[in-house]
C-alpha cells in the first residue's frame, strides 16, 4: 500500500488522496505530493498571492463579522498601515478605532 505524506501545514499524518490532491482532515489543507517544501512558506500573502509588508494598505474582499461584537467589516473597506504578526496568515490593523486581527486570505493589496 502506498504511504501518504504528512500534511505540510500542520504535520498531521491522517492525510488522504482525493483523486488529484492530498487532503488533510485536521486543517482542511489541500496539496500535491511535491508541494511539501513550498507550502512551508512563511511570507504573508494576500488573497491574490501578493506579498504583504508592514505599513501596506489593503482592501477587505468579503463582509466579515467581528467575533464578540455586533460590528461587521464591509467588503471594500480600505485598511491602512497593517502590521505583520508572527503568524503569516494574520495581520494586525485598526478599523473604526478598534484594533483587529484579520486573516490575510480576506485581504487584497
Amino acid at each position: 500500500m502506498n504511504e501518504t505524506p504528512n500534511c505540510p501545514k500542520c504535520g498531521s499524518e491522517f492525510t488522504y488522496f482525493d483523486g488529484s490532491l492530498y487532503v488533510c482532515p485536521d486543517c482542511t489543507h489541500e496539496f500535491h505530493e511535491g508541494e511539501e517544501a513550498a507550502a512551508t512558506d512563511s511570507v504573508p500573502r494576500d488573497s491574490n498571492g501578493a506579498e504583504l509588508f508592514d505599513g501596506d494598505a489593503v482592501t477587505v474582499i468579503k463582509d466579515l463579522k467581528v467575533k464578540g461584537s455586533s460590528m461587521v467589516i464591509k467588503r471594500g473597506t480600505k485598511v491602512k498601515s497593517i502590521r505583520l504578526t508572527d503568524d503569516p496568515e494574520h495581520v494586525d490593523c485598526k478599523i473604526e478605532g478598534s484594533s483587529i486581527v484579520l486573516k490575510t486570505c480576506f485581504l487584497k493589496k
